[in-house]
């Protein structure tokens, strides 16, 4: 698996859950108005996507309450590309958005990892 840089809004997600579940979790709820619980009901939809333990531990981490879930898009587009090897087209239908979108996502992102160690 690539070492894919985890913006600081998603990393409480991915600490709580690990990257396979923090971007099944964005891909489910991102964008839209969601409830955590600390005591989920089997009839959550959180709990049915990624499970009780999940849940409750993305609870604890992020806070129990609801809120607005971040989509998360470019972070998913990196980690589709270079942890899953999706094309960028594939990549693009997934997220429901344009093949040049994603392109410069990954650029985006390129660009900034390279800063960040000076090359």
């Amino acid at each position: 698996m690539a070492d894919i840089r985890v913006p600081a809004h998603l990393q409480p997600y991915v600490t709580a859950v690990g990257i396979e579940k923090a971007v099944t979790f964005l891909l489910a709820f991102g964008g839209s108005y969601v409830y955590l619980s600390e005591n989920p009901q089997a009839r959550s939809p959180v709990a049915e996507a990624l499970g009780r333990e999940a849940t409750i531990a993305l609870a604890k981490q992020v806070g129990a309450g609801g809120f607005r879930c971040p989509t998360g898009k470019p972070f998913i587009a990196a980690h589709l590309k270079y942890n899953k090897g999706l094309t960028t087209n594939a990549i693009a239908r997934q997220l429901h958005t344009t093949d040049v979108t994603v392109r410069s996502w990954l650029k985006s992102g390129e660009s900034t990892q390279l800063d960040l160690f000076g090359t």
